[in-house]
Formats: structure tokens, C-alpha cells, sequence
């Protein structure tokens, strides 16, 4: 059974920083392109970061260039990402999953809430 586990959410002022875990299972994590997504208030979820299976590729939407960072453990089956200079439109829920063909396959989890405000 495909899980993901996702934490590190919270409260943060503009221009703070945080910093999100998600622990996968039940699929081959270290063979699998992961990523991080954000569902903001009303908004659609869209993809935030990828990074390769071996984590010698990683990729961010426009919005996450220059202040995110992406990165994998893939000995313990994490994904993290590290958000710096946090905006108010960084607010939402964050996602993890494995994306194959460029697509998620997997069951969503409950994702870990993040809302930037002063």
C-alpha cells in the first residue's frame, strides 16, 4: 500500500523559512522521480519541485526558483523541502508523490498545511 506521510508545516511570517518532510512507502522509492506540490485556497493543485532519482536533477516552478530547495534520502524513503523567503502566496497545503511518465499514479496524502501571513 502506497503512503505518503507528509510534516513540517505550520505558521511562518513573510520572509521566514521552513522546512517540509514526507516519508514515502509501498513502492520503489529509490527508482521513482519525486515531487512536492502545493494546493493553495481555491486554487488547483500544482507542482511545485522534482527532483530525480538520484537526486542529480532537480527542477522548481517558476515561484520556488531561488527559494526552495529540494532534496531526497533515498535511504530512508524521504523527500524534504526547504522553503526560505517565504511569501504569502507560498500559503496552502503541500503535497509529496512519485511521478511516473511525468504523471502521479499514486494515492494523495493528507499533506501538511502551510500558511505565511504577518
Amino acid at each position: 500500500q502506497v503512503q505518503f506521510v507528509e510534516s513540517g508545516g505550520g505558521s511562518a511570517q513573510p520572509g521566514g523559512s521552513l522546512r517540509l518532510s514526507c516519508a514515502a512507502s509501498g513502492f520503489s522509492f529509490s527508482r521513482s522521480v519525486m515531487a512536492w506540490y502545493r494546493q493553495a485556497p481555491g486554487k488547483e493543485r500544482e507542482l511545485v519541485a522534482t527532483v530525480t532519482k538520484t537526486d542529480d536533477k532537480r527542477n522548481y516552478a517558476d515561484s520556488a526558483k531561488g527559494r526552495f530547495t529540494i532534496s531526497r534520502d533515498n535511504y530512508k524513503n524521504t523527500v524534504s523541502l526547504q522553503m526560505n523567503n517565504l511569501k504569502p502566496d507560498d500559503t496552502g497545503v503541500y503535497f509529496c508523490n512519485a511521478l511516473v511518465l511525468g504523471s502521479t499514479i499514486y494515492p494523495w496524502g493528507q499533506g501538511t498545511l502551510v500558511t505565511v501571513s504577518s
